[in-house]
């Protein structure tokens, strides 16, 4: 039986090296998906349906393979190229320009699964560099272009329910209690940061179980869902609230898929302005959950 690895997010590894090497090559189905040749005209047609304007000419299909392969480090001129050696080898289908491939990617809709009502999730940060000159570089020419922060929700299973893209001012605690509103759970794991009496108000009022370490030296007197939850650790212990809570789950949840992104997909955005920054911060989000989702197919 194959442990999971950093770049193993996927879930899998259940049946051996068998299913190991399976999923990676379902990965390169995916990465290379040439479904939109055969769907092209049907799709293109419900696409137009009601629209105004200049009616689309390539499927979305197309461009979320795209989508995918630009998550992966290609350029979108390398997208182009790669769209010209197949249409040569593959009917001489029509080629979209590199500045179509742009446009239709930044604007591209990403969305991620919903959950059950029952389901558990995790809340965490991470940050993206912006750009991939080293910190001797940004020291000695006084450069600064900051860092990309993305907060996420994930399931302890692993799958990404909802993201939220800014830069290093980004308000983790603020934006976590935004996503506990939205996201239609049973319960919430999130790191010593949120121990803070506005998001246990916010579980409280919801129905949410939040379970979060409580800082050295917290106040368990009262009787608000907080100073309860200190207390609660404070008889029971660190490691014992622990097990009880099952909070190790957190980790596959967030820091896990942290991990297996940044290991697919690079910790690097390559974009200059801020929307694209952001908008190429989720797309690689976005292609880690697709991977995942065809792997569970």
């Amino acid at each position: 039986m194959i442990k999971n690895t950093q770049s193993e997010g996927l879930g899998v590894l259940k049946g051996g090296w068998a299913s190991y090497n399976n999923n990676l090559s379902v990965r390169a189905e995916v990465y290379l998906d040439l479904s939109w040749l055969d769907s092209w005209l049907s799709e293109v047609k419900c696409m137009n349906i009601g629209k105004v304007g200049q009616p689309f000419f390539y499927p979305d299909t197309l461009i979320e393979m795209l989508a995918m392969l630009k998550a992966k480090g290609f350029s979108f001129r390398e997208l182009n190229g790669l769209l010209r050696s197949l249409s040569k080898r593959l009917g001489g289908f029509p080629v979209i320009s590199f500045s179509q491939i742009r446009r239709r990617i930044n604007s591209l809709e990403l969305t991620f699964p919903k959950v059950n009502s029952d389901s558990i999730i995790a809340v965490d940060g991470t940050g993206l560099k912006v750009s991939n000159r080293g910190e001797w570089i940004r020291h000695k020419w006084k450069v600064r272009r900051g860092w990309v922060k993305v907060v996420l929700a994930g399931t302890t299973k692993g799958d990404i329910v909802d993201l939220e893209v800014g830069d290093e001012t980004f308000d983790e605690v603020r934006v976590a209690r935004g996503m506990i509103k939205r996201i239609d759970c049973s319960e919430v794991l999130l790191d010593g940061l949120h121990d803070t009496y506005e998001t246990y108000n916010v579980c409280e009022a919801k129905g949410v179980k939040l379970r979060t370490p409580a800082r050295k030296g917290s106040n368990p007197k009262g009787l608000n869902p907080r100073s309860r939850a200190v207390r609660e650790q404070l008889f029971l212990g660190r490691d014992e609230w622990s097990k009880k809570t099952g909070y190790g789950k957190r980790w596959v949840g967030s820091e896990g898929i942290f991990s297996a992104v940044k290991t697919l997909f690079g910790e690097t955005l390559t974009g200059h302005k801020t929307k694209f920054l952001k908008h190429e911060a989720k797309l690689k989000f976005w292609a880690y959950q697709n991977l995942r989702d065809a792997i569970k197919i």
